[in-house]
């Protein structure tokens, strides 16, 4: 009698403790997840779902345009030229021609510095080499060597583009510091400085035969801005 006794009593206490347990795993569900507002977060969707929702367009959602904001190489008194070219020769490339411009500026002007009539010959029209080949000649009668850097080109700027037939021609303005000096024969400096830099401003003119075999466009008159 004793011994049934003490087995219910300990059933009971096993039950009694079961149900704390389980009254503090729900006390503690309660506490994690709270209660449900009407407010709550949906659950992610599984990846397939996630995919085949945004396949589709939103009807709701405005279309934006986009815009172009990068800044024209031009100015507006020369596109009808740069259209026209265009039109001529579809593969024209207004950005890539002011890129091979500002490097054919570079080229030009320390070939000219350095009396290099040879290259000079390849990337100017025969006038102008000839006009080059005259002031290297003075130059070296006097006994004077030009020994100018071009430290930055600023900006490059097509100010005016024609087509007469199959000849295009394209302006482009040239805003450069250049470190201008000249010595004489002993590499004395007789005008200029080593260290500081002059604003130049050129305008060059660049023309070319469209649709001939040669690619390039050579420089067929120069001018200060």
């Amino acid at each position: 009698m004793l011994e049934t006794q003490c087995i219910g009593g300990r059933v009971t206490f096993y039950i009694v403790l079961l149900a704390m347990v389980a009254a503090f795993l729900a006390l503690r569900l309660y506490s994690v997840l709270g209660k449900r507002t009407g407010h709550e977060q949906p659950l992610p969707k599984p990846a397939e779902e996630r995919v085949a929702s945004t396949a589709l367009p939103r009807a709701a959602e405005p279309v934006r345009e986009v815009r172009d904001t990068a800044p024209r190489p031009f100015e507006g008194n020369a596109e009808a030229g740069i259209r026209a070219i265009v039109g001529a020769e579809s593969g024209f490339d207004v950005v890539r021609f002011v890129e091979g411009a500002q490097a054919a500026y570079r080229m030009i002007l320390e070939a000219y510095w350095a009396g290099d009539e040879a290259t000079l010959r390849e990337l100017v029209a025969p006038e102008v080499a000839a006009a080059f080949g005259e002031a290297i000649a003075a130059r070296n009668e006097s006994g004077q060597v030009l020994a100018n850097r071009l430290v930055s080109i600023e900006r490059a700027m097509i100010t005016a583009a024609s087509l007469q037939g199959k000849e295009a021609r394209i302006t482009v303005r040239f805003d450069a510091d250049i470190a201008a000096v000249t010595r004489d024969a002993d590499g004395n400096v007789i005008a200029g400085s080593t260290t500081d830099a002059v604003e130049t401003h050129d305008v060059w003119t660049f023309a070319r035969t469209l649709r001939s075999s040669d690619p390039n466009w050579k420089l067929a008159d120069t001018d200060e801005a």
